[in-house]
């Protein structure tokens, strides 16, 4: 499938079938080498991160040897090789140079003006990537995620975590194109993926080694298909995870129990129990926050372990890789020498807000069996069939790992703490039945996560930071190869004049009950938050919402199945239906497939009691009122509780899809 040509001394191509990936010349170099300076701060998990370029140096091919590409420069010592190599359909470029003073590598695809670029890892700005350039860097995403709101602003000025377009937990070096094929930098050091010229997209590596995989189809369903070959897919999830509503709560046996009750009382199926403060909590200008000392808080939670052996549905926790100073797990791991360093040899140490903590080094082997050891006793043994495995984006460029600098380690550090998770639950023999889920991420961690979730979105309808944001990240996410999503319903993130209402809530739980998972959050700051048991009203309506997303359990589970099987995200881009249609490429139409039969168009305005839907081609019929839809673009109703949901009139499931229509 690809084939290189050499047309004449000095040029080279590289094309997929009829499709030009990379042309280089004398006169439009693509490959460039070079050295660069960084410098790069972090404050609680926001970085500021520049680099100043001391050498820029087009190559020169020389020619094709042995299986290998020949470049050099004057002003470089030796050459620089890339080696070809195709394995199970994927082109394999793996680049190395003689000259030691290179640290700095610049790779330009070709590309058309007309062209579409999506992945990218999870993105919430955009789902087409054209036109900006994204440093893959994992990190806190920010606060409101624009630089000009307000809310950006005072965040910026309040402790520098704003965010922005392209701040995201879970970036990664790779991309799929409208043209059939995909490039992955198989490598974690800092990357960028510039998309601002109609001609040609650049890579930007902080390596002088190149580990570059590209990957061609006749489809999106086969390109899918070869990314989860090569990155791995999720398992499906259990029956009980995709069923009712997982309850957030916090406050103790007592509360959970009472507000348990109160929705099952009201008719929600409350399918799982999920309490963040299991091991304790703390209270600081941020809001509720937790003790990162993963024990059992016996105090706040009196007899949780029969409590969670004689309950009939399941209760899930929390934990993640980092731990709290004067705690009894900081001090084992500080006695073992199982923390990250500093570079002069003591334990790095940083503030998560006003309290410090160390970082477990996951890429030290007795640190990482070590702390998978305190998942298996500390949460599995207590009766957990799931948690949030929260974080990994926290490790400092300047940190000294058993593995190599943070520098090199840093993307990877979600992907490795992803690992341990998983082998906690494959060696507790619950693989298939417990879940953890994960906000950052890394290539690779397709392959260990069992659920990704949005992470911290504010609790408003801001495109960047708010609910829209949620679902151009499951769906640039799900083309990176990461096919299961959920969010908090209502938003996390409550800070200055930021308050959740109840249209905002409900508006989210109806959304959610057409994803993979619906989650509730209480948010950072839950007494300013409306909560879905607060009134009878809103207790009704989550009630009413949880049957749906209980009857579309079938549908759903055949859905989970493809992502485990094919790597077909449960919620996927409409051009996967309509991959010639402009339309179905642009990301403020914020509507998905849900599988390849449901096309759901969440409400994302405020005061909306209307809808404009576009829909490929084909018969569809609107869940509501079975009014029927030939493709094209239609407007709706969408009274709170019906967000727009349209089915294809051929499908298998019709019959489920009709009988929905009894929650009208």
């Amino acid at each position: 499938m690809f084939v290189f040509d050499y047309p004449e001394p000095g040029t080279l191509e590289l094309r997929a079938g009829e499709r030009l990936l990379l042309r280089h010349s004398e006169k439009s170099p693509a490959l460039f080498l070079g050295r660069g300076r960084e410098e790069i701060q972090m404050y609680r998990g926001n970085f500021t991160i520049r680099d100043r370029e001391d050498m820029r140096l087009p190559l020169h091919f020389l020619g094709e040897q042995g299986g290998c590409l020949r470049f050099a420069h004057a002003e470089l010592a030796g050459e620089y090789r890339i080696r070809i190599a195709e394995k199970g359909g994927l082109l394999h470029l793996i680049g190395e140079g003689d000259d030691e003073r290179v640290n700095r590598l610049w790779l330009r695809l070709h590309a058309e003006p007309q062209e579409h670029v999506i992945g990218g890892g999870e993105q919430f700005s955009a789902l087409d990537l054209r036109g900006r350039s994204y440093p893959i860097w994992t990190r806190e995403q920010g606060v409101g995620r624009n630089k000009l709101t307000e809310i950006t602003r005072l965040a910026d000025a309040s402790d520098g975590g704003g965010g922005d377009y392209h701040t995201s937990f879970f970036p990664q070096p790779s991309f799929v194109s409208s043209r059939l094929y995909f490039a992955h930098l198989d490598n974690y050091e800092y990357a960028e993926l510039d998309f601002r010229e109609p001609e040609h997209h650049e890579l930007t590596l902080w390596s002088p080694t190149l580990r570059l995989i590209l990957g061609a189809d006749s489809s999106y369903e086969g390109l899918l298909q070869q990314l989860t070959d090569l990155l791995g897919r999720q398992p499906a999830l259990p029956d009980w995870a995709m069923q009712g509503l997982w309850l957030g709560v916090q406050g103790g046996s007592a509360r959970a129990r009472e507000m348990q009750a109160r929705c099952k009382e009201a008719g929600i199926h409350v399918s799982a129990v999920w309490i963040q403060d299991w091991e304790g909590k703390r209270i600081t200008s941020f809001g509720k926050r937790l003790q990162w000392d993963w024990r059992w808080n016996r105090e706040l939670y009196p007899e949780l372990d029969t409590i969670i052996a004689e309950d009939d549905c399941v209760w899930m926790g929390y934990i993640n890789p980092y731990l709290v100073q004067g705690g009894v797990l900081f001090d084992q791991a500080r006695q073992a020498g199982y923390f990250v360093k500093r570079p002069d040899g003591t334990d790095y140490l940083f503030d998560f807000g006003e309290y410090d903590c160390g970082v477990v080094d996951l890429s030290l082997p007795e640190a990482f069996t070590w702390y998978k050891n305190v998942i298996k006793t500390n949460l599995i043994g207590l009766g957990f069939k799931g948690w949030m495995a929260d974080f990994g984006e926290y490790l400092p460029a300047d940190a000294v790992c058993h593995g190599g600098s943070g520098l090199a380690l840093h993307n990877a550090w979600p992907m490795l703490w992803a690992k341990c998770n998983r082998e906690a639950i494959e060696e507790s023999g619950l693989l298939g039945d417990c879940v953890f889920f994960m906000r950052a991420g890394a290539a690779g961690s397709q392959r260990y996560a069992t659920l990704l979730w949005g992470g911290d979105q504010c609790v408003d309808w801001s495109a960047d930071d708010g609910l829209p944001s949620v679902i151009t990240a499951a769906l640039s996410a799900g083309m990176s190869g990461f096919g299961l999503h959920c969010s908090d319903i209502g938003g996390y993130t409550t800070l200055f004049y930021l308050k959740r209402d109840a249209q905002l809530l409900l508006r989210w739980a109806e959304f959610a009950a057409f994803t993979p998972v619906m989650r509730s959050h209480e948010g950072n700051r839950p007494e300013s938050n409306v909560q879905l048991y607060d009134t009878p009203e809103l207790l009704a309506a989550t009630a009413r919402l949880t049957r749906i997303h209980d009857a579309l359990l079938p549908y759903l589970r055949a859905c989970v199945q493809e992502n485990a099987e094919k790597g077909l995200p449960v919620m996927r881009p409409l051009f996967l239906a309509a991959p010639a249609a402009e339309e179905a490429y642009r990301t403020e139409h914020y509507s998905y497939l849900l599988g390849g039969d449901l096309l759901v168009a969440p409400v994302v305005e405020p005061d909306a009691d209307s809808r404009r839907c576009w829909l490929p081609e084909g018969d569809w019929i609107h869940l509501w009122s079975g009014e029927g839809f030939s493709g094209g673009s239609c407007t709706v109703p969408a009274p709170l509780g019906k967000p727009p949901v349209f089915y294809r009139a051929e499908s298998r499931y019709a019959d489920l899809f009709r009988s929905l229509s009894a929650f009208a």
